[in-house]
């Protein structure tokens, strides 16, 4: 059995052309299609995973399809296992010694980010929000040590700075409990 330990996402401005491209990506290769729903500010995300050839060449296709509506796109070949807990919001902690917040304009910059989060220190990344009630924003959190949580920030704005599509950074040292509540 193949590994599926890659992953890519369309990001397109056109909900039209999301189902189209979504169905050009499953027709293209032998992908999981993990999400495939309409996402704030009328916008369409497609994310599939599989092993990394046929990711790419689904992403590929998608790419096509999708031609002038396509806003951002990625294929990560080794996502970190944590992505998946923390995109379904399963990720909550009990605990922060800190708390590391990256926002993005795009979902597909912000997956990037969180990725290059959680592989840059020894951090747990707890949430990952991309773009519903955020005005097509996304948005990663991630706990731990001050200076886990300090690199894995930087390392995720850098991934997402360089396209373009940073919003803000944020480390919080010692955060207060009812953040925990916020985060709910």
């Amino acid at each position: 059995m193949a590994v599926r330990s890659s992953i890519g996402l369309i990001e397109m401005s056109s909900i039209a052309a999301g189902f189209q491209v979504c169905d050009a990506m499953l027709k293209m290769a032998d992908v999981e299609l993990v999400l495939a729903r309409t996402i704030c500010s009328g916008k369409y995300m497609v994310l599939v995973r599989g092993d990394v050839a046929a990711v790419e060449s689904a992403v590929e296709a998608g790419n096509r399809a999708g031609d002038f509506s396509v806003i951002d796109c990625f294929v990560i070949p080794n996502v970190h296992e944590s992505v998946f807990p923390a995109l379904s919001g399963l990720g909550k902690t009990e605990r922060m010694e800190s708390l590391g917040i990256i926002e993005s304009f795009s979902v597909a910059s912000l997956i990037e980010g969180a990725d290059a989060m959680a592989k840059s220190a020894n951090v747990r990344l707890t949430e990952v929000r991309l773009a519903m009630a955020l005005g097509g924003k996304a948005f990663a959190i991630c706990t731990g040590s001050v200076a886990a949580v300090t690199a894995a920030v930087e390392a995720g704005a850098r991934a997402i700075a360089v396209k373009g599509m940073l919003v803000n950074k944020v480390v919080i040292a010692q955060p207060r409990p009812e953040l925990l509540s916020e985060m709910i």
